[in-house]
């Protein structure tokens, strides 16, 4: 049921100012008041003071980039706020300005026609800040550590074709020790005295690979550089690994990323990444299927004319979306649960693997939100039927068949002469 309201304000979101417009509803005749703030934190507190003044304790406004932001930190606390998507409240070309804009946005908001976007509270937005920027600084890591290798392939270095990692102990100190000598004085004997463990056994091919490495004093700088960097990425995402554990403990979510790493393929950084993006109340969200929806695992609705022209998921979830499916990746390779497993091969043979594994991304959003909604650890209602072989399952449909069929043939429903004899049979 949509919501209306009487006082309401809909405000139009820049950089360095706002538009915002407070309609008030008489007999079903709007009136309206408007006003310009610019963006300054002694503007929004006259602002918020403004709409208090008017009793307008609901506010609605687009996520315009970041700039909705300030404001919605200067009012959540007395003002009912809510963020909408641009597609939602986008006005007609051609007639619109910034005075316009702040009017439509205010009429659809009174009209309850706006669905607002899930903002959680302030302490999940901390949160999610640490793990977005975690994230970012991972993935500069991952291409700083391919640049480092690509260095060395393309120096006639094919260390990576002998041992399975190249930024191992063994490896990275024969890395090392080639970017600081010339290779005329390479000695063989040294760098087989460098390595440890299981690579003594391969001793013979890590030098094959190695005593072809051309790369001169420039290049070999340039080596230098981007390992600091990853070094250095190393030691940044440590120490936030330190705030986002002492983020934990202040707000006591452990023990929902135990409830969270219940579920097969998920780890405690993984269970953090989630909570950081959909909180741990659910309440915003009416049913799994909504969260879904927002986690951007569901399918697009583009119909006309009775036929679909495209049934491809949205794009929403840009940072969740990736750590469920990471998730069900782990999930249905899994071999001390194969509940996941079980489902994902069943679902490839019709859809294929890749719209199979967002099945999977979308299951286990779905139990995460009934975890958390009933505070109970992974325990899926169906895992019995999974636990059985199938051979078992086809064996115990056939029994079930013959009792429905003898069942019906006793209460007179259908005529025994109508059932072959080998259903009859005991």
């Amino acid at each position: 049921m949509r919501k209306t309201y009487q006082i309401c304000c809909g405000v139009d979101v820049h950089k360095t100012f706002l538009v915002a417009t407070i309609v008030k509803t008489n007999n079903n005749i709007p009136h309206y008041e408007k006003k310009r703030f610019s963006t300054f934190a002694k503007d929004l507190k006259l602002l918020k003071q403004w709409l208090l003044d008017n009793n307008c304790f609901d506010l609605c406004m687009e996520s315009t980039g970041k700039y909705w932001i300030p404001v919605w930190n200067m009012l959540e606390d007395k003002i009912n706020v809510t963020i909408a998507n641009p597609k939602w409240v986008s006005a007609v070309k051609g007639n619109k300005d910034d005075t316009k804009d702040s009017k439509w946005i205010a009429d659809l908001f009174r009209m309850g026609i706006v669905p607002g976007s899930y903002i959680p509270c302030r302490a999940i937005r901390i949160l999610r800040e640490f793990t977005r920027y975690r994230y970012k600084l991972v993935c500069m890591r991952s291409s700083e550590k391919n640049r480092y290798q690509n260095a060395f392939t393309v120096s006639n270095c094919n260390l990576d074709a002998v041992v399975s990692d190249m930024f191992g102990k063994s490896a990275m100190d024969i890395e090392n020790y080639l970017l600081e000598i010339d290779m005329e004085n390479f000695d063989p004997e040294y760098c087989k005295s460098l390595l440890r463990r299981s690579l003594k056994k391969k001793a013979d091919s890590v030098i094959e690979s190695v005593e072809s490495f051309n790369m001169i004093v420039e290049q070999k700088e340039r080596i230098k550089i981007i390992q600091e960097h990853f070094n250095d990425l190393d030691a940044r995402i440590n120490r936030i690994d330190e705030q986002i554990e002492k983020l934990i403990v202040t707000n006591k979510w452990q023990s929902a990323i135990s409830l969270i790493c219940s579920i097969p393929g998920i780890d405690r950084h993984m269970a953090i990444t989630i909570i950081s993006e959909i909180g741990t109340d659910m309440t915003p969200f009416s049913s799994s299927k909504r969260l879904c929806c927002w986690a951007g695992l569901t399918p697009g609705n583009n119909q006309s004319a009775g036929k679909k022209k495209s049934v491809k998921i949205t794009r929403a979830g840009i940072y969740l979306k990736p750590a469920l499916v990471q998730a069900a990746h782990a999930a249905v390779k899994s071999t001390t649960n194969p509940y996941f497993k079980n489902k994902y091969e069943r679902i490839y043979k019709r859809r294929g693997k890749k719209r199979a594994i967002i099945a999977i991304a979308r299951k286990i959003l779905t139990a995460i939100y009934h975890m958390f909604k009933n505070g109970e650890l992974f325990n899926p209602c169906d895992i019995y039927k999974e636990s059985i072989p199938e051979t078992v399952q086809l064996h115990q449909k056939k029994k079930a068949a013959k009792q429905a069929i003898k069942l019906l043939v006793n209460l007179g429903l259908i005529a025994e002469d109508t059932v072959p004899l080998e259903l009859l049979a005991s």
